[in-house]
């Protein structure tokens, strides 16, 4: 570092002479600094323009497709028992209905009586409070654990996984008899596999669970799927942590509790007796906590900071089994209930599964439904069940024991002279979909369903292009017009320090504008594209009538300023789309193995990458490195150029400081040596 000092013995303003001094050398860098804003700002509007034609890409992309030509209308003779809508895809054609025999039905299973007993049930009180209340209470089957759920991520493909239980917790009815098998549902991606306790059981659509949470598969589980748990545990275990504020309340993360509640805390065990807790359970020693209903414990002193409370403890549940027929095939599910939950809850997760049944409580009636919400029939004979509901709370709670079931049915009908069956009243044919709504016989009229292109649709689709079009040409034709103005050129700091924020901004828009003008890579693209929409497409799918543009009634504007925009004789082009609409779509789509085959459409796309490309070459993407485009390694070598420069100019500032540091060293010194001689001669 440079001693710096500033006048003090020959009265300068070093400072200011030094600033004035390096004002001059720093014209070098501004100028540098200055072409490298330029630069970017040619960079930036370079990518402007390609985001612009990436847009319009997209958009030509998207008119490639058929659906923008083939817009199909619909019509029925007889709307109140036929409606169609169609594809583009579909073929312009007409169906003739002549008899609806039946509708899609959906399998429906109502119970065999009223559920509740002397008190009519409330659907929304939890069921181990309100079991009395059922006609059939015995029926439930309640048990005593933990129903608890985990999702396993197959992080690799295998057929091993582990379930994470906690000390002291085992999975409810294992047991090494056959006979016994665990209440737990094993899903893999939704597909339900079968649990086996015994690996002589094992085999493809099959899982070996044992107590300790280990899943074993005989098929490979893919990586990236889900392995979902359902599953009923010994006991739950809740785990409470004190920070620096002391526990006075804490609330069990499960309701409708049953059996021995046990309390650890720092080794001492207390458990309860009645809604009060002792140590070891003996009611000798003085109350520890308390419960209440709702599963909140209340500690008679509060737990010190940094303290962890584990409760363990076990709830009242059932389970059933639903199985349903569906359009996928047999659905077996296992479904668990908590003491806390409602009826409507319970009625809930069983709408909520896979068995694709929606289950309601109808209090008028105190009877209960399932039906399928699949219309169809999926088992084979309409005679032959498609809800199976197992013993225990589906069929002796909910009474759907020896419930006759209402089978779905496919709807039937004839069309175009054959007889047909679908298993729902909506379903697609030849890219028609056809919805009915009511029977039809053969002695009523039938019903016609017809098939037109919709040439309004088509001519708008035609029409929003062609102004996207001539929007892009515009905002290009702009951008390589604009005047330079090469006196404004980027402000340097001190000339910024000079000017308002308003007076910055009006002299930066002179100084952005036409860093593109007549940019040869610009035009060379509009000219290109102008080309693309003048050729003849010589293809032999398109009429010779309609190989042009014109010849459908689309032309450039008479103002040769405008660049090229196009404009839309209306009905000319209405015309050509109801004359040949075949035609129309290939002069935009068609392919070819040379150019003039090609659609206009797939020359412009072409055309349009090929420009983004060399744009891109040349200013890169706001994902590129300076070294990926021919401006960044200008800006780079600039930036390189402008770093030595600055280190030069430091340099050069030093010197100068070390001059006049010495200037004002030496005046010193002589001024010094004048005082030490008038002091000798004034003697």
């Amino acid at each position: 570092m440079v001693q710096r000092i500033g006048g003090l013995a020959s009265g300068m303003d070093i400072d200011s002479i030094v600033k004035d001094m390096m004002k001059a050398r720093s014209i070098p860098l501004d100028k540098l600094k200055q072409k490298r804003q330029v630069l970017e700002w040619q960079r930036d509007g370079y990518r402007e323009m390609n985001s612009l034609m990436m847009s319009f890409r997209n958009l030509t992309f998207d008119m490639k497709l058929t659906d923008k030509y083939r817009v199909r209308n619909t019509s029925s003779s007889n709307e109140s028992k036929v409606t169609a809508t169609a594809k583009g895809s579909a073929a312009l054609s007409s169906y003739n209905i002549s008899e609806i025999k039946q509708l899609a039905t959906a399998a429906t299973k109502v119970n065999t009586g009223s559920i509740s007993g002397g008190t009519k049930i409330d659907s929304s009180k939890s069921l181990y409070e309100a079991r009395a209340d059922f006609a059939n209470s015995s029926g439930f089957g309640w048990k005593t654990g933990s129903v608890e759920s985990q999702t396993l991520p197959a992080a690799a493909d295998g057929k091993e996984f582990q379930l994470t239980l906690q000390d002291g917790v085992k999975l409810k009815n294992f047991a090494a008899s056959p006979s016994v098998s665990l209440d737990a549902s094993v899903k893999v991606d939704g597909k339900s596999y079968q649990v086996v306790t015994q690996s002589s059981d094992l085999g493809a659509g099959k899982v070996l669970v044992d107590e300790s949470g280990k899943l074993t598969f005989f098929d490979t589980i893919k990586k990236g799927s889900n392995i979902k748990v359902d599953y009923a545990a010994t006991n739950r275990v809740d785990t409470f942590k004190s920070s620096d504020d002391p526990l006075k309340e804490i609330h069990l993360s499960k309701g409708s509790i049953n059996g021995t509640i046990k309390i650890t805390v720092d080794g001492a065990t207390y458990l309860n007796n009645g809604t009060g807790f002792y140590k070891d359970g003996d009611t000798n020693n003085p109350s520890f906590a308390t419960i209440d209903s709702k599963g909140t414990i209340t500690f008679s002193s509060q737990i010190g900071a940094e303290k962890e409370v584990k409760v363990s403890y076990e709830q009242n549940y059932f389970s059933f089994d639903l199985t349903t027929h569906t359009s996928k095939g047999q659905v077996d599910e296992k479904i668990f209930a908590e003491g806390s939950d409602s009826l409507n809850t319970v009625l809930n997760k069983i709408s909520s599964s896979n068995a694709g049944v929606s289950a309601l409580y109808d209090s008028h009636t105190d009877q209960v439904t399932l039906t399928r919400k699949e219309t169809g029939n999926f088992k084979g004979e309409e005679t032959d069940p498609e809800i199976i509901t197992s013993a225990g709370f589906l069929n002796d709670v909910l009474k759907f024991g020896g419930a006759a079931e209402q089978s779905g049915k496919n709807a039937i009908f004839t069309i175009n002279g054959l007889e047909t069956q679908r298993s729902s009243n909506t379903f697609e044919m030849n890219g028609v979909t056809f919805t009915l709504k009511d029977t039809l016989k053969l002695t009523d009229p039938a019903i016609s369903v017809n098939l037109s292109n919709d040439s309004s649709k088509v001519f708008d689709n035609i029409k929003s292009f062609v102004e996207k079009y001539n929007e892009l040409i515009d905002k290009m034709q702009k951008k390589i017009g604009e005047e330079r103005y090469r006196s404004y050129t980027p402000l340097t700091d001190v000339q910024r320090e000079q000017l308002s924020d308003k007076q910055q901004e009006q002299w930066e828009e002179k100084a952005k504008s036409g860093l593109l003008r007549r940019d040869t890579l610009l035009t060379g693209v509009l000219s290109k594209m102008r080309q693309d929409f003048y050729g003849v497409v010589n293809n032999g799918e398109i009429d010779p009538k309609f190989r042009q543009l014109t010849s459908i009634g689309i032309t450039t504007t008479a103002d040769y300023l405008s660049g090229g925009k196009l404009e839309i004789d209306e009905a000319k082009l209405r015309k050509a789309i109801e004359e040949n609409p075949e035609s129309v779509e290939k002069l935009f789509t068609s392919n070819g193995t040379n150019e003039s085959e090609k659609g206009i459409l797939t020359r412009l796309y072409d055309s349009l990458t090929n420009g983004m490309n060399r744009v891109r070459e040349r200013a890169g993407t706001s994902n590129s490195t300076n070294e990926q485009f021919s401006i960044g390694k200008n800006l780079k070598s600039l930036g390189t150029q402008i770093s030595g420069f600055e280190k030069r100019l430091v340099q050069i500032e030093d010197r100068y400081w070390r001059q006049f540091t010495e200037m004002e060293k030496a005046i010193q010194r002589a001024n010094q040596q004048s005082t030490y001689l008038s002091q000798q001669f004034s003697f």
